[in-house]
């Protein structure tokens, strides 16, 4: 049974699952190696909060639950007691593997480890655990608050359990989760990306301006906003 929630990474995806994780009533440990980090995250939160408040949203009294819901460290070992660890850090397999492995030695033998990663391969980060069959993807969208849907990402060795349990979870945290193999860029990038490519290949080829070309796959496909205007909201380095 999950009730305490382990997140790792303070910044905007991990500090956005903590408020959905925390709203929905678990408890939260939420580490990150810098304490300017856990500060931001925990002022960010707090304006977050007070503004729901404002908007009628959240009771205060709800909003000082969630807050309180939410514990804040710098050292690994405040994790040794999360049924569930979410991994939320830089997209780089070799530190993912590095946290993961020394993460997983604290914790006991039943917690699942989940990593946040949008396109790596959860099955070569299990594979440099001594519990592969305890460890998935949990691919959360950014803003994690706001976007309903979650991937939940099956490696070579995951058990039906853990998968379980984790879909499970998804829609406690009032997400729509959908179960996906461990394959390159998953469903939701590796289509996305190519159509992105593409975009860009238009435009540098003069097929039209990039007002253009984000008003036709805003009207014509019914996309919330175009391609280019996507890939700069997503940051081209991560692209």
């Amino acid at each position: 049974m999950i009730n305490t929630v382990g997140i790792i990474g303070a910044g905007a995806m991990g500090s956005g699952i903590a408020q959905v994780a925390a709203q929905a009533g678990w408890e939260i440990v939420l580490i990150d190696t810098q304490q300017e980090s856990l500060t931001r995250s925990r002022d960010k939160l707090l304006k977050i909060l007070n503004r729901l408040v404002e908007k009628g949203r959240l009771t205060d009294m709800d909003s000082k639950a969630i807050f309180g819901r939410i514990h804040y460290a710098t050292d690994q070992s405040a994790l040794k007691d999360c049924n569930l660890i979410i991994e939320a850090i830089v997209e780089n397999l070799d530190v993912k593997k590095k946290v993961l492995t020394g993460i997983e030695a604290i914790v006991g033998p039943d917690t699942i480890i989940a990593t946040n990663t949008s396109s790596l391969s959860v099955t070569e980060i299990a594979n440099a655990m001594q519990r592969p069959d305890q460890v998935c993807g949990i691919h959360f969208f950014n803003p994690a608050p706001l976007m309903k849907l979650v991937e939940v990402i099956r490696a070579h060795d995951t058990s039906d359990e853990v998968t379980q349990q984790i879909m499970e979870l998804s829609e406690k945290l009032g997400k729509t989760p959908v179960e996906v193999n461990d394959f390159p860029g998953f469903v939701a990038n590796r289509i996305l990306l190519p159509m992105i490519n593409e975009s860009v290949y238009a435009l540098m080829e003069g097929v039209a301006t990039k007002e253009a070309i984000d008003t036709v796959m805003k009207l014509g496909m019914n996309h919330p906003m175009g391609p280019l205007t996507l890939a700069d909201l997503i940051g081209l380095d991560t692209c």
